[in-house]
């Protein structure tokens, strides 16, 4: 079923009686990766094609709907009709020749779109799908048509009459009818990006909105600049724009700027770069907060970013290539999902090379097949690919996860990896405490050139108040006093959302979300499905360990240290897990417990040290 733009419902009021029954044939016989846009501007308020249809493969088609019926044309030539309207005459511009208007004037728009046309050869410049346009008569059959010989002044091929858009006409048919109007076929298919432009420029209700530059250098900006950054973007930066073609891989320990060293290399590639920049991460939590920084910042337009298996569906449903069955078991869905898309990639039936340049933050969480996908949407005329990747922080697969060397994925960067081992985000504090709790975790082990080390992270000496473990009767107990805690911050200057409780599992989330409503403190959750978390928004953070990467706050309180889930990992694992959660705290971390635990044993030594 193809998607229309807006959705009937909505426009049905302002439907012509033809327009609604074409609409209806559009929806019922072209597929899910169809898009259909009804009465869009296309730059001026008085071009208003009545249908636009796309499709990712054989293009884009301008439609005009008359409900004329024959017996008010009173003549027809090649540049205008007359109609009979209640007894008065009417001349109008022939439909065909309003549609092919209609057609220059969007590929004449999307042409200034670099991202959208062919960068070289005969073609250069323009749109790199194929396009053409055509005329709907809804209550003119073929047989009519072709008795009063229209054709000469409306080819016959450009033509859909009432008889071949009844609802009982087959697809095959129909579709046939449509793409019979293209004058030129390419025989190439365009990318998910590529579509997104198309749709950006076709229905600007999706645009998002700022076009200001990513991380602006000048000085007399007015937007405020944590301390953090002000430490470390020069040299971060410098790394960005320094790091020059092909694969690069940076292994970086936990608040090392990996993060914002993306950014950076996002913003210069943006500038140089013709085709879209993916950045891909695995938690949905950082996602957000990457694409929030995208938007905010204006680069939006050219860098997607999406975490990994949203990326998979989007490929998925955009190619109509069909969903695996769901089961129920989340993580075999995703398991499926992916080898789908791998399969299809391999198929071609998903183009290759969609994107200019891949971006991958916490590449650590990525498995071997992944990478390989990956490589294969990087163009094969820029090739930039740019992993980010810290061992200690690799929380899921536990003791299953598969070791792998860069080169068997297909990255190929020997030679061309970085590693930063200072800590710009922990105080000496926190960091002093988290190296302790973990120290065999940052062992550093032996590996292959090729394979990803563990990395040591060492202090840039800030200070800070010394992570606390308190002790209370019982875990509502433990929260109610964090809770107090982040209030005697806010009292003193500390807006809410430099706050953040992370915890390991319910009921921790529920028992947060029922005493901050009571107290009247603003919060978000990272388990709402339906709003996330709004990194501008000024509230305190409910998030979990797993959610947590990729995040900072200056205050993090972490309750039931001593928390075991029913399907707990080994203590390695949730060592691990709890490392992630200490590090993402800039400035204090107070974590509590109701009973003890090897976990809780083993902070209260890291502790004491």
């Amino acid at each position: 079923m193809a998607i229309l733009i807006p959705a009937i419902g909505s426009v049905v009021s302002r439907m012509t009686a033809g327009e609604r029954r074409f609409a209806e044939r559009l929806e019922e016989k072209l597929e899910d990766d169809y898009l259909c846009w009804y009465d869009v501007s296309i730059g001026e308020q008085t071009r208003h094609p009545d249908f636009v249809v796309f499709h990712p493969n054989r293009g884009l088609l301008v439609l005009e709907v008359k409900d004329w019926k024959l017996t008010s044309i009173q003549s027809l030539d090649k540049q205008h009709v007359m109609l009979a309207f209640d007894g008065t005459l009417k001349t109008l511009i022939n439909p065909i020749e309003q549609a092919r208007q209609y057609m220059f004037a969007i590929t004449s728009k999307l042409e200034r779109d670099p991202q959208l046309v062919f960068p070289s050869g005969s073609l250069k410049g323009k749109v790199a799908f194929s396009y053409g346009h055509g005329v709907v008569l809804t209550n003119i059959d073929r047989a009519q048509f072709d008795a009063h010989e229209m054709g000469n002044a409306i080819p016959s091929h450009l033509v859909i009459c009432k008889d071949e858009m009844v609802p009982s006409v087959d697809a095959e048919a129909f579709q046939k009818r449509l793409w019979d109007m293209f004058p030129l076929k390419f025989q190439r298919q365009l990318s998910l990006p590529q579509i997104d432009r198309i749709r950006w420029h076709m229905f600007p209700e999706i645009r998002i909105g700022g076009q200001a530059e990513l991380f602006s250098t000048d000085e007399n900006s007015e937007v405020e600049i944590p301390d953090l950054i002000r430490v470390m973007d020069l040299q971060q930066e410098q790394l960005a724009r320094s790091l020059g073609e092909g694969h690069r891989i940076i292994h970086g320990v936990a608040g090392s700027g990996k993060t914002l060293i993306l950014g950076y290399r996002a913003e210069h590639l943006a500038k140089v770069c013709s085709r879209p920049i993916l950045v891909l991460c695995y938690n949905r939590t950082l996602a957000t907060k990457l694409q929030s920084l995208m938007q905010t910042k204006g680069v939006s337009n050219k860098v997607h970013v999406i975490s990994f298996h949203a990326w998979c569906r989007r490929q998925l449903d955009t190619y109509n290539v069909g969903l695996p069955p769901d089961t129920g078991n989340l993580e075999e869905y995703f398991s499926s999902s992916v080898e789908k898309v791998i399969r299809s990639v391999d198929n071609k039936l998903i183009p290759s090379a969609q994107y200019d340049a891949v971006l991958i933050d916490e590449g650590h969480d990525f498995k071997s097949e992944w990478f390989k996908l990956i490589v294969q949407m990087i163009h094969p005329d820029s090739n930039p690919l740019l992993v980010l990747y810290d061992d200690a922080q690799s929380i899921y697969g536990g003791a299953k996860k598969i070791k792998f060397s860069f080169s068997s994925v297909g990255i190929q960067a020997k030679g061309r990896t970085t590693v930063l081992k200072l800590n710009y985000r922990n105080t000496a504090e926190i960091l002093a405490v988290a190296r302790a709790f973990a120290d065999e975790l940052l062992n550093p082990k032996d590996v292959e050139e090729d394979q990803a080390p563990t990395v040591q992270p060492m202090s840039t000496g800030r200070r800070g108040p010394k992570p606390l473990l308190i002790k209370l009767p019982s875990l509502r107990d433990e929260i109610a006093h964090l809770i107090s805690r982040l209030q005697d911050a806010h009292k003193i200057g500390m807006p809410w959302c430099d706050m953040a409780i992370i915890y390991r599992g319910r009921p921790v989330d529920s028992i947060a979300m029922e005493m901050l409503k009571k107290k009247g403190i603003p919060f978000e959750w990272s388990g709402d499905k339906k709003k996330g978390l709004n990194p501008n928004h000024n509230s305190v953070k409910i998030v979990t360990m797993h959610s947590s990467k990729g995040l900072e706050f200056p205050f993090v309180a972490i309750p039931g240290i001593d928390f075991t889930p029913k399907h707990a990992n080994t203590l390695e694992e949730e060592a691990r897990l709890l490392y992630v959660a200490m590090t993402r705290s800039t400035n204090e971390l107070i974590m509590t417990h109701s009973t003890t635990s090897p976990l809780v044993e083993k902070m209260s030594k890291a502790i004491a040290i």
